[in-house]
């Protein structure tokens, strides 16, 4: 088993500043005593299938040179293999929004560069959802409804922007706004939640978007998925108090609601938009379960 660190760079990572930064983080890196071996994504997915590889060949400790979605794929390489063996997960947050090292640093990238020198780990869980056509894994959220429909339109047109391009998502979908069903049962319920609502979340952390706080009451490492729910709010409601999603403060709401769980339970009748880790994907969920403390990070 190498005691070496594989850093899987995505170029494209932040609107391609990853591209342009990535060699002069890793030789710091270098430079400090990190024994490590570098390999480049070319398309979505890469880096998943680079992971896996690696990991067959006995690397478990690897570095996500990008943001949220190169954690994502990285994750989804060492998964399912890594919850008999683990792994460990370290950063160098050049992406976009990096929402999920904002549970543990807001100081950009120094906070995880020593991290990594200090070799200064926790563990984290990381939810599996099964969906009709396979399972994914990952550590910061899954999201349907509105912040699915934000994220695919801010990927698709206004990713480039950072977090600016996230608010002009956010406000175009107010513009169309949907509100619809997605039944959930959570947990021991003898019933569905058939009720429309805005979105639904399901989180492992705190963060997404950057630094919209959907669920400051999730934590990393305590087993349970924090589901956040927003009611049918219209678009002056969802105007009036689209400042709170920034702190917090939304589950004040009337409308809004939070649990914590360990498993849910899809009843959707066909695929549906999703969010998860800021990628965007069409799919059909069934269950969501937790796999508690199945990593190990380096924050």
């Amino acid at each position: 088993m190498s005691a070496r660190f594989l850093a899987v760079v995505n170029p494209a990572a932040g609107g391609g500043r990853c591209g342009k930064l990535a060699a002069r983080a890793v030789e710091r890196l270098r430079l400090a005593g990190l024994e490590l071996d570098v390999v480049r994504s070319r398309a979505p997915g890469d880096a998943t299938r680079l992971t896996r590889e690696a990991y067959a060949q006995g690397f478990r400790r690897f570095i996500a040179v990008g943001g949220d979605g190169t954690c994502y794929e990285i994750v989804n390489g060492l998964f399912p293999e890594a919850a008999k063996d683990r792994a460990t997960v370290g950063f160098l947050p050049l992406g976009t929004g990096n929402s999920f090292l904002r549970d543990f640093s807001g100081q950009g990238t120094d906070q995880p560069v020593e991290a990594l020198l200090a070799g200064r780990s926790r563990a984290c869980d990381v939810l599996r959802l099964t969906h009709s056509e396979g399972v994914i894994y990952f550590t910061n959220l899954l999201s349907i409804g509105f912040a699915a429909d934000v994220a695919a339109l801010t990927n698709r047109k206004f990713k480039r922007l950072g977090e600016l391009g996230y608010l002009l998502g956010v406000l175009t979908c107010m513009a169309r706004l949907h509100r619809r069903r997605f039944p959930v049962r959570v947990d021991d319920d003898a019933e569905f939640d058939r009720r429309r609502c805005l979105f639904l979340s399901f989180n492992n952390s705190k963060f997404t978007g950057g630094r919209m706080m959907i669920a400051p009451l999730a934590s990393t490492d305590d087993g349970l998925v924090e589901v956040v729910r927003c009611g049918p709010i219209g678009r002056l409601g969802l105007l009036r108090n689209l400042h709170t999603l920034y702190d917090g403060s939304h589950l004040a709401h009337p409308l809004a609601s939070r649990r914590a769980a360990r498993r849910v339970e899809f009843d959707l009748q066909g695929p549906v938009d999703v969010m998860v880790d800021g990628e965007v994907f069409s799919l059909e969920c069934q269950t969501l379960e937790v796999l508690p403390s199945a990593l190990d990070i380096l924050v």
